[in-house]
């Protein structure tokens, strides 16, 4: 039972027991039931304001959802593009001379024929000549020409 109820509940019993407005005792019930009557539509009026602010922030919420999903949608494939554009790409590795430093570099800095060490500062110089011609140097076994 709402605490509405219950208070109409209540007038109606002190209405049965025909209490008089007269009496000091009636009077004190009567200004009470008033009361109660007041806090109990009181109460009832911020259960229903409670209400419209927990839907207003629910759909509030949706509406965050979905601007977060759209957004780490968004991030996601450009990540997958950054991830797919690196794989096209093949990065070379090699081991510095002077500080041993491993060193990764791209198909155009190969084409340049050096490179500058990060680490220490030494250049280094490719020869691709021989991997030009068809030949290597025969140390990696892949069937080249020797020199």
């Amino acid at each position: 039972m709402e605490i509405l109820e219950k208070v109409a509940y209540l007038k109606g019993l002190a209405e049965g027991l025909g209490l008089e407005d007269s009496t000091k005792e009636g009077k004190i019930l009567k200004v009470m039931m008033d009361i109660l009557d007041d806090m109990a539509l009181e109460m009832q009026d911020l259960r229903d304001e409670q209400y419209e602010i927990e839907e207003g922030l629910d759909a509030v919420s949706d509406d965050l959802s979905d601007v977060e999903s759209f957004i780490y949608e968004a991030f996601d494939e450009e990540d997958d593009e950054d991830e797919d554009e690196d794989d096209d790409e093949p990065v070379y590795e090699t081991t510095c001379p002077n500080c041993e430093e491993p060193i990764y570099f791209d198909e155009d800095i190969l084409a340049d024929g050096s490179v500058e060490c990060p680490n220490c500062g030494e250049k280094l110089e490719f020869d691709l000549s021989s991997l030009e011609e068809g030949g290597c140097c025969g140390g990696c076994g892949c069937g080249g020409d020797e020199e």
